[in-house]
């Protein structure tokens, strides 16, 4: 099984809101979800960011992949794998 990090889109039209789960890959986007351990609102400026920065370890250390989208908010937030 295939494990990602990757953005779970919510909020309104033209208004996004997003929570930074981890999932299987064939799981649909807004699907089932193992874990969820952040959100990320880029309709402030400066864009609010919120992860678990030893949740985020945990999972990248168990092998857990992020996606561009995530890997640059990682970047953001500080967190290496």
């Amino acid at each position: 099984m295939a494990v990602k990090i990757r953005l779970r889109r919510l909020g309104e039209k033209k208004n996004p809101f997003y929570r930074v789960i981890v999932a299987d890959s064939r799981s649909p986007r807004n699907g089932r979800f193992i874990a969820e351990i952040g959100t990320y609102d880029p309709n402030y400026n400066p864009s609010k960011l919120n992860i678990d920065a030893d949740e985020a370890k945990k999972w990248l250390a168990n092998g857990a992949q992020p996606t561009e989208a995530v890997a640059r908010l990682f970047k953001l937030a500080g967190i290496e794998k």
